[in-house]
């Protein structure tokens, strides 16, 4: 089992818009030049988020995209669900057809990996995301400015 591409970069560019939520709507050309993912990719990723009513765009001069919901409600599951990307380590998708179209012996074992996936997944939310990386960027901030702020240290006393 596999997260693919769409899945991951749907849940960046998510977490990205998330982060950038205020005043303005975000357009897709400043997730992509942040998140390094195609503009072209995004606009299809959107497009089924839009219809998931997971996103609302916004037209016009100004325009772009806003969360359709408050981040808290927002689970990583429900993202991944949005652009179709399915989450299945079973080999036969759970049609129980894994081995001479009977169940294999080792489908339940993966049919409750898959649940424990989507459960862990739908317990995580943007906000929970956007808190994390607004907490790793002020954590990084202030090693820089302590950097920035500590007394440079006397040569003559290194020497010694």
């Amino acid at each position: 089992m596999r997260l693919t591409t769409k899945g991951r970069f749907a849940v960046t560019a998510m977490v990205d818009l998330a982060m950038c939520e205020g005043d303005h709507p975000v357009t897709l050309a400043e997730i992509s030049q942040r998140q390094k993912i195609s503009l072209s990719y995004l606009e299809q990723l959107f497009g089924k988020l839009r219809r998931s009513e997971l996103v609302d765009s916004v037209r016009g001069p100004g325009g772009g995209y806003r969360l359709a919901r408050d981040m808290e409600t927002v689970s990583v599951a429900a993202v991944i669900a949005a652009v179709d990307e399915p989450i299945d380590a079973t080999q036969c998708g759970g049609k129980e057809n894994c081995h001479d179209d009977h169940k294999c012996i080792t489908h339940d074992l993966w049919t409750n990996l898959n649940q424990h996936i989507l459960d862990y997944l739908g317990a995580v939310t943007l906000k929970q995301l956007v808190e994390e990386q607004r907490a790793k960027q002020t954590g990084v901030s202030k090693v820089r400015d302590m950097r920035l702020t500590r007394p440079k240290p006397d040569r003559t006393t290194l020497a010694a």
